[in-house]
């Protein structure tokens, strides 16, 4: 009886461990996250779909893998498509120049659209964020909503030589010195909250 209860009870310490082994990855594989403020991961659902990948935030998020990463001549391009019309206008794009993404001093330079046709680019280092461009600008290559809320958008940053060019459906909006714009290092994805985004043909070409 003693050994029965014994081994019993052994089962019932292990269980807890089982099931946090068996718990699927909120990521695909393959793919790192970081929410802002540190938010849970749970409140971010993101997934293979469709032959792209797809994400609907509580939380913002960058969304990386770590293979993708950029130097000297570049160019890094994805098209995202904003579903349904959030509550407000939040935006959606590209990250270029990361590094120490997981720890206190993260850094990495974004490039985002949303669906009022505005775009902006900023940079982050830790907590604090600061404009590459003047704030939200509006530009006529960016896709509006439409009633619905859905709108389609592809992105595009490359460096050649010399100059980073920013690029919405093939137009450029933005372009700057090299030295002025920390493009190389790790690539990725950046949604803001509240949001849901398929995103088609992620791809980092290097020249």
């Amino acid at each position: 009886m003693r050994t029965f209860l014994l081994a019993a009870a052994a089962l019932v310490a292990a269980a807890p461990a089982a099931a946090q082994q068996a718990a699927p990855s909120p990521l695909p594989a393959g793919w790192q996250a970081r929410t802002d403020k540190d938010a849970p991961i749970e409140g971010v659902k993101f997934a293979s779909m469709a032959g792209g990948v797809h994400a609907t935030t509580g939380p913002a998020v960058i969304l990386w893998r770590p293979g993708d990463q950029a130097q000297g001549d570049f160019a890094v391009a994805a098209s995202f498509t904003q579903t349904k019309a959030p509550e407000h206008p939040e935006a959606y794009g590209l990250f270029v120049g990361g590094r120490a993404l997981q720890g206190p001093e993260q850094h990495y330079t974004y490039f985002l659209v949303r669906g009022d046709g505005k775009f902006l680019i900023k940079t982050r280092t830790g907590a604090t964020t600061a404009n590459v461009t003047t704030g939200w600008a509006e530009h006529a290559a960016v896709v509006k909503a439409d009633a619905a809320g859905k709108a389609t958008n592809t992105l595009r940053v490359e460096r050649t030589g010399d100059r980073v060019r920013f690029l919405v459906n093939g137009t450029e909006v933005h372009s700057a010195p090299a030295a002025d714009v920390e493009a190389g290092g790790q690539v990725g994805l950046r949604i803001n909250h509240n949001l849901d985004v398929h995103v088609d043909g992620f791809v980092l070409e290097k020249k």
